[in-house]
Protein backbone atom coordinates (compact mmCIF):
# COMPACT_ATOMS: atom_id res chain seq x y z
CA UNK A 1 0.00 0.00 0.00
CA UNK A 2 1.15 3.60 -1.17
CA UNK A 3 2.17 5.55 1.98
CA UNK A 4 0.03 8.64 2.71
CA UNK A 5 0.80 11.90 3.61
CA UNK A 6 -0.50 14.02 6.31
CA UNK A 7 -4.23 14.82 6.64
CA UNK A 8 -3.28 18.41 6.59
CA UNK A 9 -2.72 18.34 3.59
CA UNK A 10 -6.13 17.72 2.13
CA UNK A 11 -9.26 18.61 4.39
CA UNK A 12 -7.80 20.91 7.02
CA UNK A 13 -5.85 22.24 3.81
CA UNK A 14 -9.50 23.07 2.00
CA UNK A 15 -8.74 21.06 -0.90
CA UNK A 16 -11.30 21.36 -3.39
CA UNK A 17 -13.58 19.03 -4.55
CA UNK A 18 -11.06 17.45 -7.64
CA UNK A 19 -8.68 16.74 -4.97
CA UNK A 20 -11.24 14.86 -2.84
CA UNK A 21 -12.46 13.20 -6.40
CA UNK A 22 -9.16 12.11 -7.07
CA UNK A 23 -8.66 10.59 -4.05
CA UNK A 24 -11.99 8.42 -3.95
CA UNK A 25 -10.81 7.19 -7.26
CA UNK A 26 -7.32 6.90 -7.70
CA UNK A 27 -5.59 3.80 -6.73
CA UNK A 28 -2.45 3.91 -4.30
CA UNK A 29 0.98 2.14 -6.10
CA UNK A 30 3.50 0.42 -4.37
CA UNK A 31 7.07 1.36 -4.83
CA UNK A 32 8.30 1.10 -8.16
CA UNK A 33 11.11 -1.25 -6.56
CA UNK A 34 8.33 -4.06 -5.98
CA UNK A 35 8.54 -4.31 -9.96
CA UNK A 36 6.17 -6.93 -10.16
CA UNK A 37 2.98 -6.06 -7.83
CA UNK A 38 3.54 -2.19 -9.18
CA UNK A 39 3.38 -3.81 -12.82
CA UNK A 40 0.64 -5.52 -12.11
CA UNK A 41 -1.76 -2.71 -11.40
CA UNK A 42 -1.28 -2.00 -15.45
CA UNK A 43 -2.19 -5.47 -16.41
CA UNK A 44 -5.67 -3.30 -17.47
CA UNK A 45 -3.71 -1.39 -20.82
CA UNK A 46 -2.12 -5.08 -22.15
CA UNK A 47 -4.27 -5.35 -24.79
CA UNK A 48 -3.79 -2.18 -26.64
CA UNK A 49 -0.97 -2.31 -29.59
CA UNK A 50 0.69 1.09 -28.30
CA UNK A 51 1.72 2.07 -24.81
CA UNK A 52 2.92 5.39 -24.37
CA UNK A 53 4.62 6.07 -20.58
CA UNK A 54 5.51 9.44 -19.63
CA UNK A 55 7.28 11.30 -17.83
CA UNK A 56 7.27 15.01 -16.15
CA UNK A 57 10.99 15.56 -16.54
CA UNK A 58 13.95 14.06 -18.01
CA UNK A 59 15.68 13.29 -14.92
CA UNK A 60 13.88 11.71 -12.28
CA UNK A 61 14.12 8.15 -11.30
CA UNK A 62 11.04 7.29 -10.06
CA UNK A 63 9.77 8.01 -13.31
CA UNK A 64 12.08 5.69 -15.16
CA UNK A 65 11.98 2.98 -12.27
CA UNK A 66 8.32 3.31 -12.90
CA UNK A 67 8.35 2.82 -16.40
CA UNK A 68 10.12 -0.51 -16.25
CA UNK A 69 8.50 -1.88 -13.86
CA UNK A 70 5.44 -1.16 -16.11
CA UNK A 71 7.39 -1.63 -19.52
CA UNK A 72 8.79 -5.50 -17.73
CA UNK A 73 4.98 -6.51 -16.85
CA UNK A 74 3.49 -5.54 -20.94
CA UNK A 75 6.48 -7.27 -21.90
CA UNK A 76 6.51 -10.89 -19.65
CA UNK A 77 2.71 -10.72 -19.44
CA UNK A 78 0.93 -9.44 -23.00
CA UNK A 79 3.79 -9.96 -25.28
CA UNK A 80 4.88 -6.41 -26.19
CA UNK A 81 7.98 -6.64 -28.17
CA UNK A 82 9.09 -3.35 -29.22
CA UNK A 83 10.64 -0.63 -26.74
CA UNK A 84 10.55 3.17 -28.27
CA UNK A 85 12.46 6.19 -26.61
CA UNK A 86 12.93 9.47 -27.23
CA UNK A 87 16.42 9.26 -28.05
CA UNK A 88 18.27 8.97 -31.02
CA UNK A 89 18.60 6.24 -33.31
CA UNK A 90 22.35 5.05 -33.55
CA UNK A 91 22.35 5.55 -29.91
CA UNK A 92 19.90 3.40 -29.11
CA UNK A 93 20.97 0.52 -31.81
CA UNK A 94 23.83 0.30 -29.58
CA UNK A 95 22.06 -0.84 -26.70
CA UNK A 96 19.41 -3.10 -29.17
CA UNK A 97 22.34 -5.30 -30.07
CA UNK A 98 23.35 -5.49 -26.70
CA UNK A 99 19.87 -6.90 -25.17
CA UNK A 100 19.55 -8.87 -28.64
CA UNK A 101 22.62 -10.79 -27.94
CA UNK A 102 24.28 -9.32 -31.55
CA UNK A 103 27.80 -8.48 -32.18
CA UNK A 104 29.33 -5.21 -31.32
CA UNK A 105 26.60 -3.99 -28.72
CA UNK A 106 27.19 -3.26 -25.56
CA UNK A 107 26.52 -0.07 -23.04
CA UNK A 108 29.37 1.03 -23.55
CA UNK A 109 31.33 4.34 -23.86
CA UNK A 110 29.89 5.62 -27.27
CA UNK A 111 26.58 5.33 -26.12
CA UNK A 112 24.82 8.89 -25.76
CA UNK A 113 28.13 10.38 -25.69
CA UNK A 114 26.58 13.80 -26.59
CA UNK A 115 24.23 16.48 -24.04
CA UNK A 116 22.58 15.40 -22.23
CA UNK A 117 24.01 12.25 -21.61
CA UNK A 118 22.58 11.51 -18.25
CA UNK A 119 18.95 11.44 -19.96
CA UNK A 120 19.25 7.79 -21.02
CA UNK A 121 23.05 7.17 -19.72
CA UNK A 122 22.26 6.50 -16.10
CA UNK A 123 21.72 3.24 -13.56
CA UNK A 124 17.58 3.25 -14.36
CA UNK A 125 18.06 2.72 -18.01
CA UNK A 126 21.64 0.28 -17.93
CA UNK A 127 19.08 -1.59 -15.08
CA UNK A 128 16.26 -1.70 -17.37
CA UNK A 129 18.70 -2.64 -20.04
CA UNK A 130 20.45 -5.72 -18.07
CA UNK A 131 16.81 -6.96 -17.50
CA UNK A 132 16.04 -7.08 -21.09
CA UNK A 133 18.92 -8.84 -22.39
CA UNK A 134 18.34 -11.68 -19.53
CA UNK A 135 14.95 -11.35 -20.81
CA UNK A 136 15.89 -11.95 -24.02
CA UNK A 137 18.34 -14.52 -23.57
CA UNK A 138 15.97 -17.66 -23.32
CA UNK A 139 13.92 -16.80 -26.58
CA UNK A 140 14.45 -17.36 -29.67
CA UNK A 141 15.61 -14.57 -32.08
CA UNK A 142 12.56 -13.67 -33.66
CA UNK A 143 11.05 -12.96 -30.23
CA UNK A 144 13.30 -11.24 -29.18
CA UNK A 145 12.30 -7.81 -27.45
CA UNK A 146 13.88 -4.44 -29.35
CA UNK A 147 15.24 -1.46 -27.93
CA UNK A 148 15.06 1.16 -30.32
CA UNK A 149 15.24 5.17 -30.45
CA UNK A 150 12.79 7.45 -32.14
CA UNK A 151 14.61 10.56 -32.37
CA UNK A 152 15.76 12.92 -35.26
CA UNK A 153 18.71 14.52 -33.66
CA UNK A 154 21.55 12.45 -35.02
CA UNK A 155 22.11 13.72 -38.54
CA UNK A 156 26.22 12.89 -38.43
CA UNK A 157 26.06 9.76 -36.54
CA UNK A 158 23.50 8.41 -39.19
CA UNK A 159 25.76 9.67 -42.13
CA UNK A 160 28.43 7.66 -40.89
CA UNK A 161 26.37 4.74 -39.92
CA UNK A 162 24.78 4.51 -43.74
CA UNK A 163 28.40 5.17 -45.04
CA UNK A 164 29.66 2.24 -43.04
CA UNK A 165 27.05 -0.20 -43.96
CA UNK A 166 27.53 0.60 -47.68
CA UNK A 167 31.13 -0.08 -47.25
CA UNK A 168 30.70 -3.31 -46.47
CA UNK A 169 27.74 -4.39 -49.09
CA UNK A 170 28.32 -2.14 -51.81
CA UNK A 171 31.67 0.17 -51.82
CA UNK A 172 30.74 1.71 -55.35
CA UNK A 173 27.45 2.85 -53.06
CA UNK A 174 29.14 3.76 -50.39
CA UNK A 175 31.71 6.46 -52.83
CA UNK A 176 28.42 7.82 -54.48
CA UNK A 177 26.93 8.44 -50.77
CA UNK A 178 29.95 9.86 -49.49
CA UNK A 179 30.03 12.54 -52.39
CA UNK A 180 26.43 13.18 -51.96
CA UNK A 181 26.98 13.44 -48.00
CA UNK A 182 29.70 15.53 -48.70
CA UNK A 183 27.48 18.60 -49.18
CA UNK A 184 26.70 18.46 -45.84
CA UNK A 185 30.20 17.97 -44.06
CA UNK A 186 31.61 21.28 -43.30
CA UNK A 187 28.39 21.55 -40.76
CA UNK A 188 29.15 18.07 -38.95
CA UNK A 189 30.33 19.85 -35.73
CA UNK A 190 26.64 22.25 -35.66
CA UNK A 191 24.24 21.06 -38.11
CA UNK A 192 22.31 23.96 -36.32
CA UNK A 193 24.47 26.51 -38.92
CA UNK A 194 23.78 24.49 -42.01
CA UNK A 195 20.01 25.83 -41.47
CA UNK A 196 21.32 29.59 -40.32
CA UNK A 197 23.55 29.28 -43.83
CA UNK A 198 20.86 28.35 -45.95
CA UNK A 199 17.94 30.57 -44.37
CA UNK A 200 20.32 33.65 -44.75
CA UNK A 201 20.92 32.73 -48.58
CA UNK A 202 24.60 31.81 -47.76
CA UNK A 203 24.52 28.18 -49.04
CA UNK A 204 22.97 25.93 -50.97
CA UNK A 205 20.21 23.38 -49.59
CA UNK A 206 21.82 20.10 -49.35
CA UNK A 207 17.68 18.85 -49.98
CA UNK A 208 18.29 17.31 -53.00
CA UNK A 209 21.56 14.57 -51.97
CA UNK A 210 19.66 13.45 -49.00
CA UNK A 211 16.66 12.64 -50.52
CA UNK A 212 18.26 11.05 -53.70
CA UNK A 213 20.24 8.67 -51.13
CA UNK A 214 17.60 7.66 -49.31
CA UNK A 215 16.15 6.72 -52.21
CA UNK A 216 19.34 4.79 -53.91
CA UNK A 217 18.99 3.09 -50.35
CA UNK A 218 15.28 1.89 -51.20
CA UNK A 219 15.40 0.99 -54.71
CA UNK A 220 18.22 -1.60 -53.15
CA UNK A 221 16.61 -2.65 -50.36
CA UNK A 222 15.67 -6.28 -51.77
CA UNK A 223 19.64 -6.67 -53.26
CA UNK A 224 20.89 -5.64 -49.43
CA UNK A 225 18.62 -7.50 -47.40
CA UNK A 226 19.37 -10.99 -48.59
CA UNK A 227 23.04 -9.97 -47.34
CA UNK A 228 21.43 -9.06 -44.22
CA UNK A 229 18.54 -7.75 -43.26
CA UNK A 230 18.73 -6.02 -39.66
CA UNK A 231 21.70 -4.78 -40.98
CA UNK A 232 19.54 -3.08 -44.15
CA UNK A 233 16.96 -2.28 -41.60
CA UNK A 234 19.44 0.55 -39.54
CA UNK A 235 20.79 1.45 -42.74
CA UNK A 236 17.81 2.38 -44.39
CA UNK A 237 16.40 3.91 -41.17
CA UNK A 238 19.86 6.13 -40.47
CA UNK A 239 19.29 7.68 -44.04
CA UNK A 240 15.51 8.50 -43.32
CA UNK A 241 17.37 10.42 -40.24
CA UNK A 242 19.72 12.18 -42.43
CA UNK A 243 16.51 13.18 -44.77
CA UNK A 244 14.48 14.53 -41.71
CA UNK A 245 17.37 16.44 -40.09
CA UNK A 246 18.28 18.14 -43.13
CA UNK A 247 15.15 19.48 -43.63
CA UNK A 248 14.35 19.89 -39.61
CA UNK A 249 17.84 22.47 -39.09
CA UNK A 250 16.62 24.46 -42.18
CA UNK A 251 12.90 24.88 -41.23
CA UNK A 252 14.04 25.80 -37.15
CA UNK A 253 14.31 29.18 -38.27
CA UNK A 254 10.99 29.51 -39.35
CA UNK A 255 9.65 29.05 -36.05
CA UNK A 256 8.88 26.51 -33.56
CA UNK A 257 5.36 24.80 -34.29
CA UNK A 258 7.11 23.69 -38.06
CA UNK A 259 10.41 22.12 -36.31
CA UNK A 260 8.31 20.22 -33.62
CA UNK A 261 5.85 18.63 -35.93
CA UNK A 262 8.55 17.68 -38.22
CA UNK A 263 10.02 15.94 -35.04
CA UNK A 264 7.07 14.25 -33.60
CA UNK A 265 6.04 13.31 -37.11
CA UNK A 266 9.54 11.82 -37.38
CA UNK A 267 9.30 9.43 -34.21
CA UNK A 268 5.82 8.67 -35.43
CA UNK A 269 7.06 7.41 -38.96
CA UNK A 270 9.54 5.55 -37.05
CA UNK A 271 7.34 3.97 -34.68
CA UNK A 272 5.40 2.98 -37.73
CA UNK A 273 8.36 1.65 -39.37
CA UNK A 274 9.34 -0.68 -36.30
CA UNK A 275 5.34 -1.83 -36.14
CA UNK A 276 5.45 -2.75 -39.93
CA UNK A 277 8.73 -4.73 -39.59
CA UNK A 278 7.54 -6.86 -36.46
CA UNK A 279 4.52 -8.01 -38.05
CA UNK A 280 0.87 -8.50 -37.36
CA UNK A 281 1.91 -9.61 -33.62
CA UNK A 282 3.78 -6.11 -33.23
CA UNK A 283 3.16 -4.51 -29.64
CA UNK A 284 5.33 -1.01 -28.30
CA UNK A 285 6.12 0.69 -25.38
CA UNK A 286 7.21 3.99 -26.38
CA UNK A 287 9.28 5.88 -23.27
CA UNK A 288 9.20 9.89 -23.65
CA UNK A 289 8.18 13.45 -21.88
CA UNK A 290 4.45 13.88 -21.51
CA UNK A 291 4.79 16.99 -23.81
CA UNK A 292 5.43 13.78 -26.94
CA UNK A 293 2.97 11.28 -25.62
CA UNK A 294 0.04 13.10 -24.27
CA UNK A 295 -3.08 14.32 -26.41
CA UNK A 296 -1.32 17.49 -27.73
CA UNK A 297 -4.76 18.42 -29.17
CA UNK A 298 -5.72 18.85 -25.55
CA UNK A 299 -2.81 21.44 -24.51
CA UNK A 300 -1.82 25.01 -25.51
CA UNK A 301 0.71 23.22 -27.79
CA UNK A 302 -2.01 22.08 -30.21
CA UNK A 303 -4.43 24.93 -30.05
CA UNK A 304 -1.27 26.83 -31.58
CA UNK A 305 -0.60 24.08 -34.09
CA UNK A 306 1.64 21.79 -32.91
CA UNK A 307 0.91 17.70 -32.45
CA UNK A 308 2.78 14.94 -31.03
CA UNK A 309 3.31 11.68 -31.03
CA UNK A 310 0.82 10.74 -28.78
CA UNK A 311 -2.45 12.73 -30.72
CA UNK A 312 -0.70 10.75 -33.78
CA UNK A 313 -1.11 7.45 -32.12
CA UNK A 314 -4.70 7.82 -31.10
CA UNK A 315 -5.95 8.63 -34.25
CA UNK A 316 -4.21 5.94 -36.22
CA UNK A 317 -4.69 3.28 -32.72
CA UNK A 318 -7.83 4.66 -31.44
CA UNK A 319 -8.94 2.68 -28.46
CA UNK A 320 -5.66 0.30 -28.58
CA UNK A 321 -3.33 3.16 -27.61
CA UNK A 322 -3.07 4.10 -24.26
CA UNK A 323 -1.58 7.42 -23.33
CA UNK A 324 -0.16 7.23 -19.89
CA UNK A 325 1.09 10.70 -18.52
CA UNK A 326 3.29 11.22 -14.98
CA UNK A 327 3.36 13.91 -12.67
CA UNK A 328 5.29 15.00 -9.48
CA UNK A 329 5.24 18.21 -6.84
CA UNK A 330 8.30 18.37 -5.52
CA UNK A 331 12.03 16.94 -5.27
CA UNK A 332 15.15 16.77 -6.60
CA UNK A 333 15.89 16.52 -10.50
CA UNK A 334 18.69 16.17 -12.79
CA UNK A 335 18.84 18.87 -15.11
CA UNK A 336 21.65 21.73 -16.60
CA UNK A 337 21.00 25.49 -16.36
CA UNK A 338 21.58 26.18 -20.35
CA UNK A 339 21.55 23.78 -22.98
CA UNK A 340 25.03 21.93 -23.36
CA UNK A 341 25.35 22.87 -19.67
CA UNK A 342 26.97 20.86 -16.83
CA UNK A 343 24.53 18.64 -15.12
CA UNK A 344 23.35 19.38 -11.96
CA UNK A 345 20.92 18.05 -8.91
CA UNK A 346 18.47 20.80 -8.74
CA UNK A 347 15.57 21.47 -6.01
CA UNK A 348 12.47 21.16 -7.67
CA UNK A 349 10.19 23.86 -6.54
CA UNK A 350 6.35 23.08 -5.01
CA UNK A 351 3.74 23.23 -7.79
CA UNK A 352 1.49 26.41 -8.21
CA UNK A 353 -1.46 26.73 -6.77
CA UNK A 354 -3.30 26.81 -10.22
CA UNK A 355 -1.67 23.58 -11.59
CA UNK A 356 -2.81 19.93 -11.72
CA UNK A 357 0.18 18.50 -9.78
CA UNK A 358 -1.09 21.17 -6.80
CA UNK A 359 -4.65 19.13 -6.73
CA UNK A 360 -2.57 16.03 -7.10
CA UNK A 361 -0.67 17.05 -4.37
CA UNK A 362 -3.69 17.77 -2.26
CA UNK A 363 -5.05 14.03 -2.15
CA UNK A 364 -2.65 13.42 0.69
CA UNK A 365 -1.33 10.01 -1.41
CA UNK A 366 2.25 9.77 -2.53
CA UNK A 367 2.20 7.49 -5.39
CA UNK A 368 -1.20 6.52 -7.26
CA UNK A 369 -2.64 5.53 -10.62
CA UNK A 370 -5.98 7.70 -11.96
CA UNK A 371 -7.54 5.48 -14.52
CA UNK A 372 -9.42 8.18 -16.94
CA UNK A 373 -10.95 5.62 -19.03
CA UNK A 374 -12.49 3.64 -16.14
CA UNK A 375 -16.34 4.23 -16.69
CA UNK A 376 -17.14 4.73 -12.81
CA UNK A 377 -14.43 7.75 -12.57
CA UNK A 378 -17.09 10.25 -15.18
CA UNK A 379 -17.05 12.82 -12.15
CA UNK A 380 -12.91 13.01 -12.16
CA UNK A 381 -13.20 12.87 -16.03
CA UNK A 382 -15.13 15.88 -15.61
CA UNK A 383 -13.67 17.89 -12.73
CA UNK A 384 -10.40 17.34 -14.76
CA UNK A 385 -11.76 18.44 -18.06
CA UNK A 386 -11.08 22.40 -16.61
CA UNK A 387 -8.04 23.84 -18.07
CA UNK A 388 -4.95 24.61 -15.29
CA UNK A 389 -1.26 24.88 -15.47
CA UNK A 390 0.95 21.72 -15.64
CA UNK A 391 4.64 21.46 -15.48
CA UNK A 392 6.92 20.29 -18.03
CA UNK A 393 10.87 19.68 -16.63
CA UNK A 394 13.06 18.80 -19.81
CA UNK A 395 17.06 18.76 -19.38
CA UNK A 396 16.81 22.31 -19.09
CA UNK A 397 15.38 23.43 -15.52
CA UNK A 398 15.36 26.94 -14.71
CA UNK A 399 13.03 27.33 -11.18
CA UNK A 400 13.08 31.00 -10.84
CA UNK A 401 11.70 31.68 -14.49
CA UNK A 402 9.30 28.39 -13.75
CA UNK A 403 6.37 30.03 -14.65
CA UNK A 404 7.76 31.22 -18.17
CA UNK A 405 9.85 28.54 -18.71
CA UNK A 406 8.29 25.21 -17.28
CA UNK A 407 4.38 25.49 -17.29
CA UNK A 408 1.90 25.22 -19.60
CA UNK A 409 -2.06 25.28 -19.71
CA UNK A 410 -3.82 21.63 -20.92
CA UNK A 411 -7.26 19.34 -20.04
CA UNK A 412 -5.65 16.57 -18.39
CA UNK A 413 -8.63 14.18 -18.75
CA UNK A 414 -8.45 14.54 -22.44
CA UNK A 415 -4.52 14.68 -22.53
CA UNK A 416 -3.98 11.20 -20.73
CA UNK A 417 -6.00 7.89 -20.51
CA UNK A 418 -4.41 7.42 -16.95
CA UNK A 419 -2.46 9.52 -14.51
CA UNK A 420 0.96 8.17 -12.24
CA UNK A 421 1.57 10.35 -9.25
CA UNK A 422 4.54 10.45 -7.05
CA UNK A 423 4.45 13.29 -4.98
CA UNK A 424 8.37 13.69 -4.83
CA UNK A 425 10.74 12.13 -6.89
CA UNK A 426 14.47 12.15 -7.15
CA UNK A 427 17.14 12.92 -8.99
CA UNK A 428 18.03 9.78 -11.92
CA UNK A 429 21.86 8.82 -11.31
CA UNK A 430 24.27 9.25 -14.15
CA UNK A 431 26.45 6.57 -15.07
CA UNK A 432 30.31 7.80 -15.15
CA UNK A 433 30.66 10.04 -18.23
CA UNK A 434 32.05 9.07 -21.27
CA UNK A 435 34.77 10.03 -23.08
CA UNK A 436 33.57 12.02 -26.32
CA UNK A 437 33.82 10.32 -29.33
CA UNK A 438 33.21 11.80 -32.99
CA UNK A 439 31.32 14.77 -33.96
CA UNK A 440 28.61 15.91 -31.75
CA UNK A 441 25.49 16.96 -32.61
CA UNK A 442 24.40 19.53 -30.44
CA UNK A 443 21.23 21.59 -31.41
CA UNK A 444 19.44 21.25 -28.20
CA UNK A 445 15.74 18.97 -28.16
CA UNK A 446 14.25 20.51 -25.02
CA UNK A 447 11.57 18.55 -24.05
Amino acid sequence: MADLLPSELFRSAGADETADAIRHACEPLPAPEKAEAFGALFDRFGDARVVLLGEATHGSSEFYRARAAITRQLIERHGFNIVAVEADWPDAARIDRHVRHRAAGIYDEESFARFPTWMWRNEEVAAFAEWLRQHNADLPTDRHVEFRGLDVYSMYASMTAVLDYLERVDPAAAESARQRYGCLTPWQADPALYGRSVVLGHSNTCEDAVVEQLKTILENRLDYMRKDGEDYFDAAQNARIVRTAERYYRIMYRGSTESWNLRDRHMFDTLQNLMDARGPKAKAVVWAHNSHIGNAAATAMGWQGEFNIGELCRTAYRDEAALIGFGTDRGTVAAADDWGGRMQIKRVLPSRLDSFERVFRQTGIARSLTDLRDPKHGEVRELLSKPRLERAIGVVYRPETEIYSHYFEAVLSEQFDAYVWFDETRAITPLPAPRPKGVPDTYPFGV
